[in-house]
């Protein structure tokens, strides 16, 4: 069995008993990735230094029988736009390309805490605007199941490098689907936890009312594993809530039985693939064998949720991109004659299309006159979406349907088509609306041998009862553990 087919835990107790050590691991990991990164491109850069050095330290405290946290060794890779101390933070920009940060992000903290090791940092759809990971300023990531499709984005890399089997688990953030997404296109485990529950502090924004922070892993039990470490409250985040973090593992107790499944109606309509929707209707027999119990009902604001994310969402990072001009970091252009044409130039060069595109409509969103008829009104929709979940939660447990309406699509296919790749995210994006927890995990494959993913929805800080019906759903499934053969 291959290092990389085994649980968190397991691996963890194998440190604990002395039967491998942290330099196995993380040389493991570099191997992995020496012999497929050239094809994936998941990896923007690799910190294998400081890797070698803290496996070597770590090797040294097992001797000494000490306590340790349940990371302890695991070599992670992190998306690029969370900030590490002393490591490259590019956001897969041309504009942050020579940004090295000061600081660490409060998760980094929690992870170095829990004494893991991040081998290096994953590509992504450029500061996160993008579905596909195409719209990374330096290369496109492939899929590890299909190396001529998008492995989703923005947080294509990290999915990719836990598809690919070349780091144990990985982070990753979700603005509008973007850990789920490409976890369901990779076949893996993505969760976005509830808005809050994870510190943003660290976090480069795009949207600073959706961004969230969460893990991304070969199973469910690993992201519970993951979850234990981030979450909680950081005084450095001021939408950081106080609440006490539970015991997500001891949740896995795998029983659904009498469970309230609500399955919307606009989830499996126009435009889910017949495969997807067949896939999704499977695992719902598998959770009502289990006990559950499930019905249809209807999410009427669901079809806003695309042009009310592409209102809010750009109209933030409008707002948070305006920090990039050339004068405290990141790249300033040459030969300016002024101050304005600095800025101009600096801006014009270093951003690519897409985060112009939405940074040129979250301007128009804001401007005045247009503000109340486009923004103002967007929040309110949003609420209203919001309100459909409350309505829902009032009778059922958990909301379940397909991550995504197709599989992966084939590269190069959307990347003209903003349009058809905004509608990608249409059924990940009212999670974020409302804040809520969601987590993908695999439910087999299309007639195209491309992943599948399910979506499990969750109320607000109910992340615990998300993780139990994965899990539950998982430990009778063998979809967590079919690999790429790259």
């Amino acid at each position: 069995m291959s290092l990389f087919d085994r649980s968190l835990k397991d691996l963890h107790n194998a440190l604990k008993n002395k039967e491998l050590t942290v330099t196995e691991l993380v040389e493991a990991s570099f191997k992995r990735i020496d012999e497929v990164d050239d094809k994936v491109k998941a990896f923007l850069t690799l910190d294998e230094e400081n890797a070698r050095a803290k496996a070597g330290q770590l090797d040294e405290s097992l001797g000494r029988d000490e306590e340790h946290g349940i990371l302890f060794g695991l070599p992670a890779g992190i998306k690029d736009n969370i900030v590490t101390e002393n490591v490259k933070t590019t956001c897969a920009s041309k504009l942050l390309s020579n940004y090295s940060p000061i600081y660490n992000a409060t998760v980094m903290d929690r992870l170095a805490a829990a004494e893991a090791i991040m081998v290096g940092k994953t590509n992504m759809d450029e500061f996160a605007m993008g579905g596909s990971t195409e719209n990374s300023g330096f290369h496109p990531t492939h899929n590890p199941w299909n190396l001529d499709y998008v492995p989703g984005g923005s947080s294509g890399g990290s999915a990719a490098a836990v598809a690919a089997q070349e780091v144990y688990f990985a982070l990753g953030s979700d603005t509008g689907g973007s850990i789920r997404q490409p976890a369901a296109y990779c076949g893996v485990v993505g969760m976005k936890p509830t808005y809050g529950l994870v510190s943003r502090f660290g976090l480069v924004a795009f949207a600073s009312s959706l961004d969230q922070i969460g893990p991304i892993t070969k199973n469910v039990e690993d992201a519970a594993y993951v979850m234990q470490v981030i979450a909680g409250h950081d005084e450095y985040d001021s939408t950081s809530a106080d609440v006490s973090v539970p015991d997500f593992l001891s949740n896995l107790t795998g029983d659904v039985k009498g469970l309230k499944i609500a399955v919307p109606k606009e989830y499996l309509g126009e435009g889910v693939d017949a495969d997807v929707k067949d896939r999704v209707m499977e695992a719902l027999k598998v959770l009502e064998d289990l006990g559950a119990e499930w019905e249809e009902v209807s999410m009427p604001h669901t079809e806003y949720a695309v042009p009310t994310y592409y209102l809010i969402a750009p109209s933030e990072a409008s707002s948070n991109l305006a920090r990039y001009d050339g004068v405290r970091y990141g790249v300033r252009a040459d030969q300016a004659e002024n101050l304005i044409e600095m800025y101009k130039e600096t801006r014009s060069q270093g951003f690519g299309p897409e985060v112009k595109r939405r940074i040129m409509l979250g301007t128009y969103a804001l401007s005045s006159g247009y503000y109340d008829a486009y923004y103002k009104k967007a929040q309110q929709v949003r609420t209203l979406i919001k309100q459909d979940f409350d309505r829902l939660f009032e009778k059922y447990d958990v909301v379940v349907g397909p991550t995504a309406p197709t599989t992966a699509f084939k590269l190069g296919t959307q990347i003209d088509d903003p349009l058809t790749m905004y509608l990608n995210d249409i059924l990940t994006i009212p999670v974020n609306l409302a804040g809520l927890p969601a987590i993908s995990v695999p439910c087999g494959f299309a007639s195209n041998n491309m992943p599948v993913g399910l979506q499990i929805i969750g109320k607000a800080f109910d992340d615990a009862n998300v993780l139990r019906v994965a899990h539950a759903y998982e430990q009778h499934t063998p979809y967590h553990k079919e690999r790429p053969q790259l």
